[in-house]
């Protein structure tokens, strides 16, 4: 297991169930990817973008959704994944995660074992992405987007390029093997 992966808090028993956090920019394919490896770990999946839309949050700082939204929605999302998480079950998390303070504040909200994962991809590509989507947010959004949540890396960085069958390998080859019903597909 790559430990750059894992940021276990006090919690370190896998019985109880952890979280995976995929990040990156607009385009790189984090929720098709997210969406996919909910359904291949039988996990729960949670869109802290869907989250700032259903429950209105979006407040604009300089550009960006300020920090105080996305803090906003990790309180709703952490005390949505309590419950699966208490039960075993695995909590995958998508969003652009473009401030370093928003992992770590969903991270304290949630002191179970998790594992971080920034895909990647050059900006042509997810402009590329953007735009066969629908409906599309446009090359400024995506280019603004890339700049800002590209500032940092965190976790293990996963190439975003290559097909989604091989990038969920990639985060799964970083997840710990557990035995019985909760994770689907994998050996003990």
């Amino acid at each position: 297991m790559d430990v750059r992966a894992s940021r276990v808090g006090r919690r370190t028993d896998l019985a109880a169930g952890f979280y995976v956090l995929l990040r990156g920019p607009l385009g790189v394919g984090k929720t098709t990817v997210a969406e996919r490896l909910a359904r291949e770990i039988r996990g729960e999946y949670i869109s802290i973008d869907r989250i700032l839309d259903e429950r209105g949050l979006e407040s604009w700082y300089r550009g960006y959704y300020s920090q105080r939204s996305f803090f906003r929605a990790n309180a709703f999302a952490a005390k949505r994944a309590r419950e699966p998480l208490d039960q075993g079950t695995t909590v995958v998390f998508d969003g652009n995660f473009y401030y370093k303070s928003q992992i770590e504040d969903l991270i304290r909200r949630l002191d179970y074992p998790h594992f971080v994962f920034t895909l990647k991809a050059p900006l042509r590509v997810c402009i590329d992405r953007d735009r066969r989507r629908s409906p599309s947010l446009g090359p400024e959004s995506a280019r603004a987007v890339y700049e800002k949540s590209t500032e940092f890396d965190y976790g293990v960085e996963v190439n975003a390029t290559r097909p989604v069958r091989s990038i969920i390998h990639q985060i799964t080859s970083n997840l710990p093997r557990r035995p019985g019903p909760k994770m689907r597909g994998r050996d003990p």
